[in-house]
């Protein structure tokens, strides 16, 4: 530890104990200066800014506690270790309160006192690392874990460097694999929130019965198995994100719940008569219609408008095509990035891309990034994977296209709609094709170059 590092301010009203400390303390390699009452060290510390103040909790007028207090509320990244004769839990409790990292109770034995004085610095010496390394990373991270160019994706951006900086509720729908929580945590990171915690529940993958208690907690006794008191999510979320993914598989009774926390800031954790206040942002998502589900009777209108304050529609993978391929290379980079040793450069060959251009995506950006990661482990050290590695379904993508075109479904379809989004789809190929060169993408659809324009100022007007 370097010396810059350890000055320390010994104050302790029974000189012969503050004596011997110090000195041990010096023999360490600590500079010391010491204060026998909580006024003098108000005095110092108005003269110098230590690094560390180690402070009995019983002294002769001002006590430690108020030493502690006036010594953060000076020098806020002051290590302040607080010594108590008594040992009781509520001095300590009182300390840290008020500022203090850690107390050590009497009698303590000095490799005990340097052990915490030497976890203390290390943990300082951390949290200025972290401090330094998340400044770093905002200076360079806004939304790059969203990866696309398509026009859908330019909008949702927008939005999202918007509501960001909000404290509103948000409301996340899209179909499954679509990256709700991807976006979430983008929300998250890029919030004055960013410093505090992102704590995620999937309502969907918890059985009904321990959703309540994982989201709410429990105290000791509250019901068969809770042997202790423990935090839900979010007590875990306070000052930070709370994320509920499938928010419409809440029972009508955890609905009424989640509410009043929305309107109240406060709950009771199960079996407890307390309320506890709580300081959370809320982003919910969902693939359901929660609309429809209102509508239905099968979720709560009053919480559905407490929920979608922020609504934030996410395209699906055929909305945004174009995009397919900085997809499935930024998976590709991150595999073989992360293999030991390191892989070097893999493509895809045009065969193997134009059948993912061509494929539907049911399971959008997630099944994307299984395919990739399952091409790339049949690839057995090739630079290039072909499209024998891709999976069955893509494979035959082309074949599943040309056939939707030419089949009627029995229960008929909209052909106005149909037409549309077949002359959607050729556009957005021709334009993929030419790399964005609307003169070269109206040639091939044998059209002027001034139609090709209008029709696609038509299609962004419709998509808005």
């Amino acid at each position: 530890m370097p010396e810059s590092s350890k000055h320390l301010l010994l104050v302790e009203d029974e000189a012969p104990l503050r004596g011997a400390i110090a000195e041990h303390l010096i023999d360490r390699g600590f500079q010391v200066d010491q204060a026998d009452t909580g006024e003098a060290a108000i005095a110092r510390l108005a003269d110098f800014a230590y690094d560390i103040i180690l402070t009995d909790l019983r002294l002769p007028g001002m006590d430690g506690s108020a030493v502690v207090e006036a010594a953060v509320a000076r020098y806020p990244d002051i290590i302040a270790i607080v010594v108590t004769g008594y040992g009781t839990v509520k001095d300590a409790v009182e300390a840290i309160k008020r500022g203090a990292w850690d107390f050590v109770a009497k009698p303590f034995q000095i490799d005990e006192l340097l052990h915490v004085l030497d976890s203390a610095l290390e943990q300082r010496r951390l949290k200025s690392e972290n401090a330094y390394l998340r400044a770093q990373l905002d200076a360079r991270y806004r939304f790059e874990g969203l990866v696309g160019k398509s026009h859908a994706m330019a909008r949702l951006l927008q939005l999202l460097e918007t509501v960001a900086a909000t404290n509103s509720t948000i409301l996340i729908t899209g179909e499954t694999g679509t990256g709700k929580e991807v976006v979430a945590r983008a929300i998250h990171h890029n919030s004055p929130r960013r410093a505090q915690r992102f704590v995620a529940l999937n309502c969907s993958a918890i059985p009904e019965t321990l959703l309540e208690a994982e989201l709410f907690g429990h105290v000791r006794g509250a019901f068969t198995g809770a042997i202790g008191n423990r935090q839900g999510r979010l007590e875990q979320a306070h000052k930070g994100t709370l994320f509920l993914d499938e928010v419409g598989t809440m029972s009508a009774a955890l609905q009424m719940k989640l509410l009043r926390v929305l309107q109240e800031r406060a709950f009771e954790r199960i079996g407890d008569a307390n309320t506890t206040k709580v300081d959370v942002r809320v982003i919910a998502a969902t693939n359901s219609d929660l609309a429809r589900m209102v509508a239905d009777g099968a979720f709560r209108e009053d919480l559905f408008y407490r929920l979608n304050v922020i609504p934030v529609q996410l395209p699906s993978l055929r909305e945004r095509r174009e995009d397919i391929p900085l997809l499935a290379r930024h998976f590709l980079e991150r595999l073989a990035a992360g293999q030991n040793p390191p892989r070097g450069p893999v493509t895809f060959s045009q065969e193997a891309m134009r059948r993912m251009m061509a494929y539907g995506w049911p399971g959008n950006v997630r099944q994307l990034e299984n395919a990739v990661e399952r091409a790339f482990a049949f690839t057995s050290g090739r630079a290039q994977i072909d499209l024998p590695d891709m999976p069955p379904e893509i494979q035959h993508s082309q074949e599943q296209v040309l056939s939707g075109v030419v089949t009627l479904p029995e229960e008929g379809l909209d052909l106005d709609q149909f037409v549309a989004h077949l002359e959607h789809e050729l556009i957005q190929r021709s334009l993929e094709r030419t790399g964005g060169n609307r003169g070269q993408a109206a040639k091939l659809l044998r059209l002027k170059r001034t139609t090709l324009v209008e029709k696609l100022k038509r299609m962004e007007r419709t998509q808005v």
